[in-house]
């Protein structure tokens, strides 16, 4: 049981090698945490409606997210604000428009998933 850290190395396993095989498959705790904050991000209905309608058909302001999802302007900037600190969606703006498009790779592939 080489993978078992110090703390835990003292309890009892019914499958030892099983055990390593699960720790090596959780991997680098970091990693964890990154892919759970996506899920965090995607678990909201209304954000993950934006991401859909991002996904589907490309960059879209602010007031026609709002038409298309049924929220308010304001709800969709902040859930915007959310998901570009994340890194997930970014803005390019055109004269005063600001259209949002999808930009993590790993996100569209989870959201190709749902389509």
């Amino acid at each position: 049981m080489h993978l078992v850290p110090a703390d835990r190395a003292d309890r009892r396993t019914i499958d030892g090698h099983r055990v390593c095989d699960a720790i090596a498959a959780i991997g680098d705790p970091g990693h964890v945490r990154t892919w759970s904050d996506r899920f965090a991000l995607l678990a909201d209905p209304n954000r993950l409606s934006l991401l859909l309608a991002l996904h589907r058909t490309g960059p879209l302001a602010v007031s026609d997210l709002a038409i298309a999802t049924g929220m308010n302007d304001p709800a969709v900037s902040q859930a915007l604000r959310l998901l570009r600190a994340a890194g997930v969606v970014a803005g390019e703006k055109e004269g005063r428009v600001v259209r949002y498009s999808v930009v993590d790779a790993e996100v569209r592939g989870l959201l190709q998933q749902v389509s």
